[in-house]
């Protein structure tokens, strides 16, 4: 465990974590030796210097850690997570002063979790690592079972498409789901067609695992209705529009949005949250082969919608298409999907903060505010309306992508919209899901984006009883 609580029989190291704010005053704190090794050792308080002090025997008795000013343009309250990988192996705890109050507390023991995480399937991790003990006041579960969810979802994300086609990918939410007593459902193949999703059918026909819908229900029949939706696409080579080489690199990834939505119920089925809880995952490999679905082509929806395809890469919003409408059928009071849709979100906010888009201004405010509580950035774009016009097609209903080349993300959302019907609330959130490099509780590789701020935001609106 990288997290416990203090046993009487163990020593912890303290932690503790200074800035060029409150240095004069920590000094005053420390023993004479401790000033003087410190002295020795050139250390000043800024953000990310560390400092290991002996005690008289040398065996270490204290460690300094340097950090942002609390309030500082570029504070940021995972900082303290980085020691889980520069400290030797030992039983560690944070001095009260530098953590602030419980949320500093919280955030640094979730970015000490986070932070170690390790994804060794293929190549064995080496040394024993530092644990924490868990600062006074957090709750250890809490904390345990995000970063779980978390973990969760970075080894799925991480695992190339060899080891995690549709079929591994189905075994993992049939795993999760036996875990916490949930009831799975899982349509294949040509049944998709005899059930009505169409969309699902066409992109993933090609490849050589069938593609799928995952179903699974968890909570009370009666309880509030909150429904996930995972964007599942194993590996994507953009089918017929097919992607250069350079951009395949990370399409093991493309199947983040699915990985987001197991760790957020993994969090949710694990606290029994007082809500019913529905997961959705279309699962396919967009593949090509002599059944590719082709540029031009027309196929229904199961709203009902006949959609032209005019670019075979933009897989990813007709397979979550047919899942939404299935969703919406249900009525929920909130549906979240998560997919990592378009490219044109990274060129707008970059890698680390994904948009949202969101028909409900009260959840709106609310999932700006669990993200900021959950140092889980997300930032609203709006669905544009005049936009919607650039999804018209000559022979459809509309198309599955925009007349230019302007407001991708925006049009991919407006395109989803129209398979929303139904549910009360809605929010669309267009992921990365991927760390390019490594930062406090964010190591390189791959991420879940926005699944710890809903957990904050249905935790909160859906306690456990």
């Amino acid at each position: 465990m990288l997290l416990t609580h203090a046993r009487a029989d163990e020593k912890s190291v303290p932690i503790m974590l200074v800035s060029a704010a409150d240095w004069d005053l920590r000094q005053a704190q420390l023993s004479p030796l401790a000033k003087a090794f410190s002295a020795a050792q050139g250390f000043e308080p800024k953000p990310g210097r560390l400092c290991l002090l002996p005690d008289a025997t040398g065996a270490l008795a204290l460690v300094l850690f340097g950090i942002e000013p609390a309030g500082g343009a570029r504070s940021d309250s995972f900082a303290p997570g980085r020691l889980a990988t520069l400290l030797p192996a030992g039983l560690y705890s944070f001095m009260p002063e530098g953590l602030g109050d419980l949320s500093g507390a919280e955030h640094a023991a979730l970015s000490w979790c986070l932070s170690a995480y390790r994804f060794s399937r293929y190549r064995k991790a080496s040394g024993e690592q530092p644990r924490l003990v868990c600062p006074q006041g957090v709750n250890l579960a809490r904390v345990q079972r995000m970063a779980e969810g978390v973990a969760l979802a970075r080894n799925l994300v991480n695992t190339p498409a060899n080891d995690m086609g549709p079929e591994a990918l189905e075994q993992a939410a049939r795993e999760l789901a036996n875990r916490h007593g949930a009831n799975l459902r899982v349509i294949t193949g040509d049944d998709l067609l005899r059930e009505n999703f169409p969309l699902i059918h066409a992109v993933g026909r090609a490849a050589a695992e069938p593609p799928r819908l995952v179903d699974f229900t968890f909570g009370k029949e009666d309880a509030p209705k909150v429904t996930l939706v995972g964007k599942g696409v194993c590996f994507d080579t953009g089918g017929l529009d097919i992607k250069p080489s350079s951009a395949m690199l990370l399409m093991k990834k493309d199947m983040a949005g699915a990985a987001t939505a197991l760790a957020l119920a993994h969090m949710i089925m694990d606290a029994g949250l007082a809500l019913r809880l529905r997961v959705l995952l279309p699962i396919v490999e967009n593949a090509v082969s002599a059944d590719s679905f082709r540029p031009g082509d027309v196929y229904p929806s199961r709203k009902g919608f006949h959609v032209e395809i005019g670019n075979t890469d933009a897989e990813g919003r007709l397979i979550l298409a047919d899942a939404l409408s299935l969703a919406a059928e249900e009525k929920p009071e909130l549906m979240f999907d998560f997919a990592t849709l378009t490219g044109a979100a990274r060129v707008a906010l970059g890698p680390d903060l994904p948009p949202f888009y969101v028909n409900d201004e009260a959840l709106a405010q609310s999932i700006a505010d669990a993200g900021a509580r959950a140092h889980d950035p997300v930032w609203r774009l709006p669905l544009w309306e005049p936009y919607d016009s650039m999804l018209d097609s000559k022979v459809a209903d509309f198309n599955n992508v925009s007349s230019g080349p302007f407001a991708g993300s925006i049009t991919a959302a407006l395109f989803l919209r129209r398979f929303v019907e139904g549910a009360r609330a809605w929010a669309h959130f267009d992921i990365y899901g991927w760390n390019p490099s490594t930062k406090p509780g964010r190591p390189e590789g791959g991420e879940t984006q926005a699944a710890r701020l809903l957990y904050d935001l249905l935790e909160r609106r859906y306690p456990a009883a």
